[in-house]
């Protein structure tokens, strides 16, 4: 557009500081700007024109400059006081849906270099009157604002049919998990391979006895602590009905058989902060390690001292580190060498019976019936809330020793398929994204002639 002669904005346009204190503003008839995506309402109104909006201060805040929305609104509205509205002078000369389109596509270049200050960061209304634009013909203007809103609104189809095919994927894999647990993505599997009896590795009820009596014998030779009994898995209880080989458990069923197999973090007041050392020998794994899905992350550390109090928090390799808060459905399996350590306060560790397959415990977490028994189980209405009660008497189904494995191979294959073609769906959001942005780049910065 360096074709166009140039103005500034102060030269083509009113600019207005808003008047509607938005958190005090009573609800009404009229649209309310704010600096959010969404219009809130309010009684009276200060304009009745058609205006660009543009935030005073910064989205990000806490010193950093940064602008997600510059808004376009026609008609009888209020305007929040941390906004101001530009109104051209003369419609004739300067639409105001053509500037909006220009100074949104531009913001980052035209507005945000503008703001100051240091914690508060904002924008003065001298500053946005010296900003300057190019003012093509109004016809040229007007014929722009057609092309985008057609452009735009084939766009917004072509979104919503990939939010629509996301969604459609993301049931999908929740479909392939929980069919996976109900024993139905492997039946041709049982086919080929018949329980056979008294098999612990074709019968998991089998396999649930002899790993009770052999916990029985433990207790009895006094080399591990006699706990409560959980009580028995009830008909009512049962969602489904499994295959042949298969039974319901409990992690209690198929936990390591040792003390402290099933064990939440230590006490809050047993684990400060003036306990870390910066490079000692024992490793603090927390929720960081767990949402990276890498127990290698993380530098707090605690003394040999320290770890001996809180010993019975270790782990060791092949447990699974679950998160107390905010990760339902995602956990770690602790490899080989890992550095010895123990758990903080916001996570459970289970350490399980060794043949128990440890990735389908994983998939077995991300699959609709447990994230459902967690959610139904949560106090309060926190939804995202875990706690070792609630893991203890968590009832899921268990396959035979072989089985599992064919399982996981299965999901596994099931679910690159679908994170294909998850990509694929990324993949062109992405470039009808870019075509957008290239329609908007041709028409203010290509030939305009």
């Amino acid at each position: 557009m360096d074709k166009y002669e140039k103005a500034k904005l102060g030269d083509l346009c009113q600019i207005i500081k808003g008047e509607t204190g938005i958190a005090s503003a009573e609800p009404g008839q009229y649209p309310l700007v704010t600096t959010g995506a969404e219009r809130k309402t309010a009684k009276t109104f200060q304009f009745d024109a058609e205006a660009v909006c543009i935030p005073l201060v910064s989205s990000a805040g806490h010193g950093k400059k940064s602008l997600n929305y510059v808004h376009y609104q026609k008609g009888e509205f209020a305007l929040g006081t941390i906004l101001a509205a530009v109104i051209p002078h003369d419609s004739k000369k300067v639409s105001a849906a053509f500037l909006h389109r220009y100074l949104q596509f531009y913001k980052d270049r035209k507005i945000v270099p503008l703001m100051k200050g240091a914690a508060n960061v904002s924008l003065a209304i001298k500053d946005i009157a010296r900003i300057e634009i190019p003012v093509p013909p109004i016809e040229k203007q007007i014929t722009f604002i057609d092309l985008f809103n057609r452009e735009n609104g084939f766009n917004i189809e072509l979104l919503s049919e990939f939010m629509d095919q996301s969604d459609l994927l993301s049931r999908l894999r929740q479909a392939i998990l929980q069919e996976a647990i109900e024993g139905k993505l492997t039946a041709d599997w049982r086919i080929k391979n018949p329980v056979r009896k008294g098999d612990p590795n074709t019968d998991a009820s089998v396999l649930l006895a002899k790993i009770k009596a052999e916990k029985q014998k433990l207790i009895a030779e006094g080399k591990i602590k006699k706990e409560k009994p959980l009580a028995p898995i009830k008909p009512e209880e049962i969602p489904f009905e499994l295959p042949k080989g298969w039974a319901w458990c409990r992690f209690d069923d198929i936990k390591a058989l040792k003390d402290n197999s099933l064990k939440a973090g230590p006490f809050g007041s047993s684990l400060k902060k003036d306990s870390y050392v910066i490079d000692g020998c024992y490793k603090i794994y927390g929720q960081e390690q767990v949402i990276a899905n890498d127990p290698n992350v993380g530098h707090y550390y605690i003394d040999e001292k320290k770890f001996k109090e809180l010993k019975s928090c270790e782990v060791k390799p092949g447990d699974i580190l679950i998160s107390l808060v905010g990760t339902i459905g995602k956990l770690l399996i602790l490899p080989d060498n890992i550095k010895s350590g123990i758990i903080n306060p916001r996570l459970i560790k289970i350490s399980l019976y060794p043949s128990i397959n440890r990735m389908y415990i994983s998939l077995l977490f991300k699959s609709p019936l447990v994230i459902n028994s967690i959610k139904s189980m949560a106090h309060g209405g926190f939804m995202d809330v875990i706690n070792l009660g609630m893991l203890k008497a968590l009832l899921f189904p268990l396959p035979s020793l072989a089985e599992k494995a064919a399982i996981v191979e299965r999901v596994d294959s099931l679910l690159a398929m679908v994170g294909e073609l998850e990509k694929q769906v990324t993949e062109r959001k992405t470039q009808a994204e870019e075509l957008m942005q290239a329609v908007l780049r041709e028409a203010f910065e290509g030939n305009n002639g």
